[in-house]
């Protein structure tokens, strides 16, 4: 059932699955018999436990997480991230990245902070409509680890191709496309995902760091909440972590496992984003703004002539039923983010609207 739910386009939070929702709804008051909903529930408990422990393993199941990673649930969501980054990682003193848009930007502002930044490539020059080519002869010997962001939200681009690293530590950011496809964790040092795009609630992000990077020497000089080695060492229970969020990717886990997995995901993205690029690809009004071979099945910004044609058609679509269709305050424009949850119908029945919106105002 729809409940007369609206189709949610925005970049985050965005949509759940409903069934998920559903799921949530039935538990509210009395999760399982426990008597309380999982909000009031305290961490230290065997039946949160349980749920934390299931939380892993069925993210360990659909990613194929090797056993020399680790899992952590942290709050903060991929903001504190930037920091919690170069302050464990950064040994020697010098980390290299990729300037692919908004969010590398204000990962490589903040990794300034703690030491020398080597930026290997930047797309800057075409307003971050593409990704750099891979510069593995940039980077330098002392160098403690290569950060992409790999799905920028903004601006809609996708690392195809994960960069070469010369044997450094590949750290990505997939907040934004976290879980819509499979993904080789061994290929990368560290993975993290803010999880309020593709998975669950705002406030937590989900960090798999390899056994090796969480370094006894260096977390003497972190903040306590900020060393990956307190939160591993504490099964992610250093303090109060945020039980609902844990409890909500929970069920977003299993949700995927019962579809299939990140296969079945993938090919449903693939799919919806297909229906939106090809409209895009043949309408006169609506041009996306991202070069074809680094499109994001995420995120799709694209826009119009003017940006009071731009603003006229965000009011349209809004008032149709199809939310938060503005492009970020920082590039303007529009943008449709269609993560996991968003239906291909609700895809379909926003390229329908803007076909006959085009149709009409030609």
């Amino acid at each position: 059932m729809n409940y007369g739910r609206s189709f949610n386009f925005s970049a985050g939070p965005a949509m759940m699955p409903e069934e998920v929702l559903e799921e949530i709804r039935d538990e509210m008051l009395n999760y399982r018999g426990s008597g309380m909903c999982v909000m009031e529930m305290s961490h230290r408990s065997k039946v949160f436990q349980q749920i934390a422990d299931e939380a892993e393993q069925d993210l360990r199941d659909l990613m194929n997480i090797p056993d020399n990673y680790k899992v952590l649930f942290i709050q903060g969501g991929a903001t504190l991230q930037f920091a919690m980054i170069p302050m464990n990682l950064m040994k020697n003193g010098v980390a290299c990245y990729y300037e692919t848009g908004a969010w590398s930007k204000k990962a490589i502002a903040e990794a300034k902070k703690y030491g020398e930044v080597v930026i290997l490539g930047s797309s800057k020059d075409e307003n971050f409509s593409y990704i750099p080519a891979s510069n593995a002869a940039g980077i330098p010997e002392n160098a403690d680890y290569v950060y992409i962001c790999e799905n920028e939200t903004i601006h809609g681009t996708t690392w195809q191709k994960l960069p070469e690293t010369n044997g450094k530590v590949l750290v990505s950011d997939q907040s934004s496309m976290f879980l819509s496809k499979p993904c080789n964790v061994s290929d990368y040092g560290m993975i993290y995902a803010g999880v309020q795009k593709n998975v669950g609630p705002a406030g937590m992000v989900v960090v798999i760091i390899r056994e090796d990077l969480i370094r006894e020497d260096l977390c003497e000089k972190v903040p306590t909440y900020m060393s990956y080695k307190v939160h591993a060492d504490n099964g992610s229970m250093y303090n109060t972590p945020n039980c609902w969020d844990i409890y909500c990717c929970g069920k977003v886990f299993k949700y995927l496992k019962k579809i299939g997995g990140l296969e079945v995901m993938h090919q449903r993205n693939l799919d919806k984003a297909k229906v939106f690029y090809d409209f895009l690809d043949s309408s006169k009004m609506f041009k996306g703004t991202v070069k074809p071979e680094f499109r994001s099945l995420m995120n799709v910004p694209f826009v119009t002539e003017s940006k009071e044609l731009d603003a006229e058609v965000v009011a349209a679509t809004k008032a149709a039923g199809y939310d938060n269709l503005k492009g970020h305050k920082s590039v303007g424009g529009l943008r449709a983010s269609i993560y996991n949850a968003m239906p291909k119908e609700g895809v379909e029945a926003l390229v329908e609207f803007l076909k006959k919106y085009e149709s009409e105002h030609q």
